[in-house]
């Protein structure tokens, strides 16, 4: 599997559509698209974003070795809840504001 391959799968692993996932990593939806269907070759730039941008594990990115993501849901929950828990009561509330407007965030920009 190619580095192309390989950025497809992760696509397709976030439920993503080419358009939205493009416009995460800030390029276009064809250029995406020719990235997938081996037309253009991944930049360095266009790695470093994906890694960045969806926690992906770079050197499975680049090798196909390891695993696709750096961290797993089950990982990043337990660093939250054992950090949450280190709280104050009021500031545990104030995480769980910030929380709930980051969802209603995330709903308006992914209805466009």
């Amino acid at each position: 599997m190619t580095v192309n391959e390989r950025i497809r799968e992760v696509r397709y692993a976030l439920k993503l559509s080419q358009r939205a996932f493009a416009k995460v990593v800030y390029v276009s939806n064809g250029y995406l698209a020719d990235i997938e269907l081996g037309h253009n070759e991944a930049k360095d730039r266009l790695i470093h974003l994906i890694s960045s941008a969806f926690s992906v594990n770079k050197h499975w990115l680049l090798t196909g070795e390891g695993r696709m993501f750096n961290s797993t849901s089950e990982e990043k929950l337990e660093k939250v809840t054992s950090l949450f828990n280190e709280l104050y009561p009021e500031y545990q509330d104030f995480v769980l504001r910030q929380i709930d407007e980051l969802i209603e965030l995330q709903n308006v920009r992914h209805e466009k």
